[in-house]
């Protein structure tokens, strides 16, 4: 039996998407033990992951933190990993490879860099879907990829019956209108209105449901929807996989709940603006959809109101 270390810091979109890959990397190393290095905020969610066996929690320090530098690759090396895959891909872990394995190769490290095409460099390879570009890392790695295009995020839900019960949830409809205050661009203002819209023609045959997280409490007062705690705090990231799961439709922006809904394979919506495409990031699925436009402030929420009612029943 070998060790095997998966690297995956997020975001937490990211990590929906990269289940696939999480699993194929497991199926084709079934007699070794998978560890996964991974921050804070995702070490509980890892911990339910079954393709997994440990999680190393990686602080993100500076890089200058030399003394825990030290300490973090030296407990990797104590693992004696024969091969590292390398899912974050981002300029951190390309110095974790040259300072573990120094002019380490495929064999020892699987990156998109090592598995890059002879014709194409990283910033050409990196403008194709995220799913596409999981799948040809692995298959040059010499894995057989079957989930990777078609990743399964269920393996993060949990059970939800006392939220359920506390908010009375039968037939109901998740809106995420939240993002990152650096991100306003991917944040589309009319759900007020298309609240509006949803109850004028289904009554009282759905309720409508916000999920914030800690940060976004604040900002739900102002959606005229039921918003979603677990004892007046955020519902974890568990909770809010199987609210996802459980619900007849969702309409996010471009964030981390968009994308899990997407690999929950429940029935959705997406709404992208000129920021990124929905081609690009491999959000569209047989059940969730996006509409894509070049300024969200001029998408109405008639339009997305169209789209809801072709898709809900």
């Amino acid at each position: 039996m070998s060790n095997i270390l998966i690297i995956k810091h997020g975001s937490l979109g990211d990590i929906a998407q990269a289940s696939g890959a999480i699993q194929d990397i497991s199926d084709n190393h079934k007699n070794d033990k998978l560890y996964l290095l991974t921050t804070e905020p995702y070490i509980d969610l890892f911990k339910k992951n079954p393709f997994i066996q440990d999680v190393i929690l990686d602080k993100r320090l500076s890089r200058f933190n030399l003394i825990y530098l030290y300490s973090l690759m030296r407990n990797i090396k104590k693992l004696d990993i024969q091969r590292v895959y390398d899912l974050q891909n981002s300029s951190r872990t390309k110095f974790y490879q040259r300072v573990l394995y120094p002019n380490s190769g495929l064999n020892k490290w699987s990156s998109s860099e090592t598995t890059l095409p002879n014709d194409k460099t990283k910033e050409e390879f990196d403008k194709k879907p995220v799913l596409n570009r999981f799948d040809h890392q692995l298959k040059v790695s010499g894995l057989s990829t079957k989930n990777t295009m078609f990743p399964d995020f269920t393996w993060a839900c949990s059970d939800i019956n006392n939220i359920k019960e506390k908010y009375n949830l039968k037939k109901y409809i998740v809106l995420f209108p939240f993002c990152s205050t650096h991100l306003s661009e991917k944040k589309w203002p009319y759900y007020n209105e298309l609240i509006d819209l949803i109850i004028k023609k289904y009554q009282d045959q759905y309720k409508i449901l916000v999920a914030p997280d800690f940060s976004e409490i604040n900002d739900a007062k102002k959606i005229n929807a039921i918003c979603v705690l677990d004892n007046d705090k955020a519902i974890n990231i568990s909770q809010l996989s199987s609210l996802i799961k459980e619900s007849s439709f969702v309409i996010a922006n471009d964030t981390g709940p968009a994308h899990m809904a997407a690999h929950l394979n429940v029935k959705g919506l997406t709404l992208f603006g000129s920021h990124t495409t929905a081609h690009k990031v491999s959000i569209e699925r047989e059940n969730f959809k996006a509409i894509q436009v070049s300024d969200l402030n001029k998408l109405s929420a008639n339009k997305v109101f169209e789209k809801i009612e072709e898709k809900i029943n």
